[in-house]
């Protein structure tokens, strides 16, 4: 058995930053367990340009961005144990309880003060979406293209179709072009796109790829190799439209439909899971439902810029590390936040009233486009602020500040509500 004050579980870009702010606010008996070879997380394979502009105020690609944070923790002399898998999670008043795995050290447990949940998400497999057809081979995630291409130097196919418009997916319409490939066509369920508008733009309109919203794959045709798929239009109920067919031949088809939080040692501790976003539920201090874990970053619930994780991170490492040193849990009294009328989400769930920040950032997204709408916020039924935004998206997360002096001044205070509003 060993003991630690801090046990970090994932070494990505959430992981190293937590880590970072946990060592800053006093804490130095930190570990981080990660089970890849190296820290750094998906942000190794993202080889391409655009992260780090709200952290560091220049434009980095995700190696670059990772490797800040590696430097950071480097210096720090936080431990880094790598190849090491989680296996279980005990929470504990007292102590929490790891369990873990690698090949040196055999099975092991953790005595932890404190955790911090930081083990990232997942792609939805093809299982999950119920496409019909063949299994042919030349079926991939668009992440595990991306590995392919930008980190073993292997191309998945020639001509390719991408179901999904996530982010991923978008850039990989983007990085298979450019590696020499043919991308037909990105076919999206939802009548908009997943992905963040600058992605729409820079990855599908500067090549000229097409991108079909509410269309879907209604078959999948091969033996050994993919050879061709079908796409149809999909009506308001998601089911495919007689007659409205294409087939488009093809060797590849990448699938890009959506992420899930990892939560299954989340899950097995007991902890309280949000249905919307398939993460715990926390406080503002990020504390989950179990004392003395927090969690931060996708695997709380997924971001759209890795920069709002770095920050989101900073104040889960800052809060275990208050919550080490004696700090009182956030369970107790509580102010809970209300999404409504098109707010599908929010994080946090609910806000501690003695809470020591001076403000509180809840984010969230909404569930389809709107334009020209508010963003109202309500302190029980009276209203407190109104923000009008030109377009919200569900591919783009939204953001409401609160300030702790407005909530202090009203003790009697249940909820928070969070809504989107039609101009009047």
């Amino acid at each position: 058995m060993k003991n630690h004050d801090l046990v970090i579980i994932g070494g990505g870009p959430a992981g190293l930053a937590a880590a970072v702010s946990a060592k800053d606010h006093g804490i130095d008996d930190i570990v981080i367990i990660e089970r890849d070879k190296e820290p750094g997380g998906i942000l190794n394979q993202c080889i391409h340009n655009g992260f780090g502009l709200h952290t560091f105020g220049e434009e980095l690609t995700g190696p670059e961005y990772a490797d800040r944070f590696i430097c950071q923790t480097a210096a720090r002399k936080i431990t880094c144990q790598l190849n090491t898998m989680v296996m279980d999670l005990k929470a504990g008043p007292d102590f929490k309880t790891v369990t873990a795995i690698n090949r040196k050290d055999g099975i092991f447990q953790i005595h932890a003060k404190a955790v911090i949940l930081a083990m990232g998400c997942r792609e939805r497999p093809r299982g999950a979406l119920n496409i019909p057809g063949t299994r042919p081979a030349g079926i991939f995630s668009a992440g595990t293209a991306q590995r392919l291409v930008n980190m073993e130097g292997l191309m998945p196919g020639r001509e390719v179709v991408i179901l999904g418009s996530g982010d991923i997916g978008l850039i990989m319409a983007r990085r298979m072009t450019l590696e020499g490939a043919h991308v037909s066509v990105v076919a999206e369920l939802q009548p908009y796109s997943g992905g963040l508008k600058r992605n729409i733009v820079q990855c599908l309109n500067d090549f000229g790829i097409p991108l079909k919203l509410s269309h879907t794959v209604t078959d999948i045709e091969g033996t050994d190799r993919l050879c061709a798929v079908t796409i149809a239009q999909a009506g308001p109920d998601g089911r495919p439209v007689p007659g409205s067919e294409t087939r488009y031949p093809c060797d590849t088809l990448l699938l890009s439909c959506g992420l899930i939080p990892e939560n299954e040692l989340t899950r097995g501790a007991g902890i309280r899971i949000d249905p919307v976003t398939q993460g715990p539920v926390v406080s503002d201090s990020l504390e989950t439902s179990a004392e003395g874990i927090f969690a931060c970053g996708n695997v709380l619930h997924v971001h759209d810029l890795v920069d709002y994780v770095s920050l989101e991170a900073a104040a889960a490492g800052k809060n275990a590390a208050r919550y080490i040193r004696g700090g009182r849990s956030a369970a107790g009294g509580t102010i809970a936040i209300r999404p409504e009328n098109g707010v599908r989400y929010t994080v946090p769930a609910f806000i501690s009233p003695d809470g020591t920040d001076e403000t509180v950032t809840v984010r969230f997204r909404v569930d389809r486009i709107y334009r020209n709408h508010t963003i109202a916020v309500y302190f029980d039924n009276t209203p407190v602020s109104r923000r009008k935004r030109p377009v919200m998206a569900p591919g783009e997360m939204e953001q409401v500040i609160l300030d702790r002096k407005k909530l202090a001044a009203s003790p009697d205070l249940h909820s928070v509500t969070i809504r989107i509003e039609a101009p009047a």
